[in-house]
């Protein structure tokens, strides 16, 4: 079955989470999803209160940026979200927007190197073993986290060049595509994915695909997705995004589904009317008409 969630855009004041969470917790929703854009919204912070005020709902961050997140206090964060709320923390994490870690002085001159160790350091971690390794990016001297998950979490990565793709295949348990990946742009990301698992020889275990999908419902929702789909320069890409009631939702789920996506994550556009009313629509309505 897919999965099916909603994206909290950090655009929306941290004081707006509370509402919004319960209201996708009410409504029976899946998952809500959280950013980390810089420089906007603790990803972490954020998803443990979401958490905290919620009973069911899993709660995603995608993604952290691995520049500004030494590994070490990745995996202790991500073990304690994982022990306070079992099964409901989904993370991922990724190279980040490169002028923002440029901003900040964190830019690493090889971002997929950094990635790649920093993905080995931090499952390793998460599954309680005790790490020494003095790579480029990632060094770690005997580390051991005192209290590790009880059990396995997966790690998601956010990707969008083919490096990068077959990277999430060989090293992390699932990949988060943006949500300007079109239906056949999930495909040949698919395959991307699945040529570093057989290079990983990861092929037998679980791989997630996490997309965003942008989505504008209710009045002046054609004229919305296409102002943002203009400032992101990607207006003229076919497939991308949708806006209509939620039949005309679903059917472009389907297409991301057949595609080779897990799970899709309705992104609202920037300027969204009514946030709490965009979750409802996706659980309430959305959600009966997904397989």
């Amino acid at each position: 079955m897919t999965s099916l969630g909603a994206v909290f855009r950090p655009q929306l004041p941290p004081e707006r989470l509370r509402e919004l969470a319960r209201a996708a917790d009410d409504a029976g929703l899946e998952e809500l999803w959280l950013w980390e854009d810089c420089f906007l919204e603790g990803g972490i912070s954020a998803a443990a209160a979401a958490l905290a005020w919620t009973d069911r709902l899993r709660v995603g961050v995608g993604l952290l940026p691995v520049p500004l997140r030494n590994v070490a206090v990745t995996a202790m964060e991500a073990a304690t979200l994982h022990r306070l709320f079992p099964g409901r923390p989904v993370l991922g994490v990724g190279h980040g927007v490169q002028d923002w870690m440029g901003q900040v002085g964190a830019r690493a001159e090889s971002p997929v190197t950094l990635l790649r160790e920093y993905l080995a350091a931090l499952r390793a971690l998460l599954a309680g073993e005790r790490v020494t390794t003095d790579g480029r990016y990632v060094k770690l001297d005997g580390v051991a986290l005192d209290w590790p998950p009880p059990a396995p979490v997966p790690i998601l990565a956010g990707a969008t060049g083919p490096r990068s793709l077959k990277l999430t295949g060989e090293a992390a348990d699932g990949t988060i595509l943006t949500a300007n990946t079109p239906p056949d742009g999930v495909r040949k990301a698919r395959q991307l994915i699945d040529e570093g698992r057989a290079a990983a020889s990861r092929t037998d275990a679980p791989h997630t695909v996490v997309v965003y999908l942008l989505t504008a419902t209710g009045p002046g929702a054609a004229a919305r997705l296409h102002a943002e789909l203009e400032a992101e320069g990607v207006a003229s890409v076919p497939d991308l995004g949708v806006a209509g009631d939620a039949g005309a939702v679903a059917k472009a789920v389907q297409r991301l589904t057949e595609a080779g996506a897990d799970t899709v994550i309705l992104q609202p556009t920037a300027d969204e009317p009514d946030p709490e009313a965009f979750i409802r629509f996706t659980a309430e309505e959305v959600r009966p008409l997904v397989p």
